[in-house]
């Protein structure tokens, strides 16, 4: 389908499919779109053949947990695990026989993702006393070794705990000088036992650091919403509107009808953002009930062939399939919504700029094999190609 990788600041893409059902040729130049169908091309103009397949903007993973993965190891069998304390403790002691280093399975992990068209993620990595900080400095090295393919952001996550496990929030604050961007939180209630004091700490280090802060909310019910209404009024008094992140957030997913609702618009008032991963049998946060009040909402692969789950490929088209088949999605706008999230909801919860594939757009998209949007998130086939700053950086699921 592709000529080799062009060098050219200026490319056309030749017999691509638009969303709306046209097939087109797309001219890129500098890295950004320039042109559909233009009358005349710059001197130089490379050339690649789409063979009339769809474009779509590449997607984003919001949430996903490179450390942890065993990508490209050998088979990990998983231990029974009852409480979400059973599956931490499970992964440290999984982790302490791995013998491969950190950066190596991230970056294997990332090298999936980016093949399969992941534009950007945001990796949550742990930081504990047990592990230190080998992970956050493995993901940094993983990503800057691959900064032109892919987008990173690093998490500080306290997964053992954050107060309940004492020397955490001391790694917490050092981590943020050597490589993480955004301070992490986990279950203020149900993993520390003090709501107050863990939001305490992660809003201040937030605050004197002046990043973004993104919690991990597995607490459903009363203590769940209780939790969900606490963040939304810290992050207002804090002045941090859009930049706090709820992920998971199984309080919300559970909720239906006028309370659902109110809560939704309570978060779009606070410019809380939320993150689903469609996982197994817990609650699913639906576009269909969220976005319509104004909820910033993105999509994540959570983990990846590790000791929590065998499941996980890191391909976030086929993300955006399983959030459709979760939610019940049947019609073209509900299916359409699904990917919307992942690529533009998460594209705006990382900050990078919209991909919409219109003119001065950033020229990084995916070409597969699908008629329309819908039957792409039905059927999420494997990119033919993977387009990066208009450059063509994997085909057919492989890096180029």
């Amino acid at each position: 389908m592709a000529t080799p990788v062009p060098a050219s600041p200026h490319v056309l893409f030749t017999a691509v499919r638009s969303a709306d059902g046209r097939t087109r040729d797309l001219l890129v130049s500098d890295g950004r779109i320039a042109a559909y169908d233009p009358a005349l091309l710059p001197d130089g103009c490379a050339t690649v053949d789409a063979a009339g397949a769809l474009a779509l903007p590449s997607p984003v993973d919001a949430h996903i947990h490179p450390d942890k993965t065993t990508w490209g190891g050998p088979w990990l069998s998983r231990e029974p695990a009852g409480t979400l304390r059973d599956l931490i403790e499970g992964d440290v002691r999984a982790r302490t026989a791995f013998t491969g280093p950190v950066e190596e399975r991230i970056g294997a992990l990332m090298d999936r993702a980016i093949a399969r068209g992941t534009r950007a993620m945001r990796a949550h990595v742990d930081v504990a006393p047990v592990h230190g900080l080998s992970g956050v400095r493995g993901a940094r090295a993983a990503a800057d070794a691959r900064k032109d393919l892919i987008d990173v952001q690093i998490v500080a996550f306290p997964q053992l705990g954050l107060l309940s496990e004492p020397g955490t929030a001391e790694l917490m604050e050092q981590a943020l000088s050597e490589g993480a961007d955004v301070v992490g939180g986990l279950d203020p209630i149900g993993i520390d036992g003090d709501m107050a004091g863990q939001l305490d700490f992660v809003f201040g280090l937030a605050a004197r650091k002046g990043v973004p802060l993104d919690i991990h909310l597995h607490d459903g019910g009363p203590d769940g919403l209780r939790q969900v209404t606490e963040i939304a009024r810290r992050t207002v008094a804090a002045g941090m509107r859009g930049r706090v992140t709820l992920g998971h957030a199984f309080a919300v997913a559970e909720l239906g009808g006028g309370e659902g609702d109110a809560v939704a618009e309570r978060l779009a008032d606070a410019g809380v953002s939320l993150v689903t991963c469609a996982l197994g049998a817990d609650p699913v946060l639906d576009p269909a009930r969220l976005t319509p009040h104004g909820v910033r909402l993105a999509v994540g692969s959570d983990g990846v062939r590790d000791a929590w789950t065998p499941f996980g490929d890191g391909d976030m088209l086929a993300r955006a399939h399983l959030l459709a088949y979760r939610t019940d999605a049947r019609t073209d706008a509900e299916l359409a919504a699904c990917y919307e999230a992942v690529a533009q909801g998460g594209a705006a919860l990382l900050g990078l700029p919209a991909s919409r594939l219109e003119a001065g757009d950033p020229a990084d998209f995916v070409l597969v094999d699908a008629a329309s949007l819908p039957e792409a998130v039905v059927d999420h086939p494997i990119p033919a190609l993977v387009v990066r700053g208009g450059r063509v950086i994997a085909r057919a699921g492989r890096l180029v």
